[in-house]
């Protein structure tokens, strides 16, 4: 498998900046159902959003060295809340509910889709959004639904790849390049499209600097 594509941030400053800060202790705040159990922070904060089953949870527990921390499932709509983990004090991550999932009863999943416009559109502290899509599925048109709200919010939001080892490297770099493409055409979409595996590791040191950077630190 290929390395991820260079990006030109990522320097051994930066690389080892985020290697520092996703050595912190990361735990579980809270699970939000309702937005006014969303914590009141002021540490600079990011969210992960996609598709039902993209690999949220383990690229959360990828990124921070835990095998638990976030649960994982093969069941689609397993995460019906709002999850809280707070990075050594210096980053929150969310992991938001993730979508497109059918089996939910369709009231259930409207109350979750409130749930979390309603979290994007208030959170003045929300760094950047990760839009994760599956390497192997592309762009589907629910993940293009959640990018024209997140437009319509003026909420920074930016493309992550999963699982880009199921497929072979000249075709996740084509992908890539289509995905950065068509994101150049949304006002709040970063340019950058990052490509990731949590199980083997690719582009993980390269996400936590990005990360990293949006702390100020």
């Amino acid at each position: 498998m290929a390395d991820a594509p260079a990006h030109p941030e990522h320097d051994a400053a930066a690389l080892e900046a985020g290697r520092l800060l996703f050595a912190q202790s990361c735990d579980f705040i809270i699970g939000c159902a309702r937005l006014d159990q969303v914590p009141n922070t002021d540490l600079p904060e990011i969210a992960l959003a996609g598709r039902s089953n993209v690999g949220k949870s383990s690229l959360i527990n990828t990124l921070v060295g835990q095998k638990a921390l976030a649960r994982t499932s093969n069941t689609p709509g397993r995460t019906q809340q709002i999850n809280f983990f707070d990075l050594g004090g210096r980053l929150m991550i969310a992991d938001l509910p993730g979508y497109g999932y059918a089996r939910a009863p369709k009231a259930q999943v409207q109350k979750w889709t409130f749930l979390v416009q309603s979290y994007l559109v208030g959170r003045a502290n929300l760094r950047r959004i990760l839009v994760l899509v599956d390497a192997r599925h592309g762009l589907k048109d629910n993940d293009r639904s959640v990018m024209m709200v997140l437009d319509k919010a003026a909420q920074p939001y930016q493309v992550v790849l999963t699982k880009a080892d199921k497929i072979k490297p000249r075709p996740l770099t084509d992908l890539q390049e289509r995905i950065e493409k068509e994101a150049a055409k949304h006002p709040a979409a970063h340019p950058h499209v990052m490509v990731t595996s949590s199980q083997k590791g690719l582009g993980i040191a390269e996400l936590r600097a990005e990360l990293t950077a949006l702390t100020g630190s």
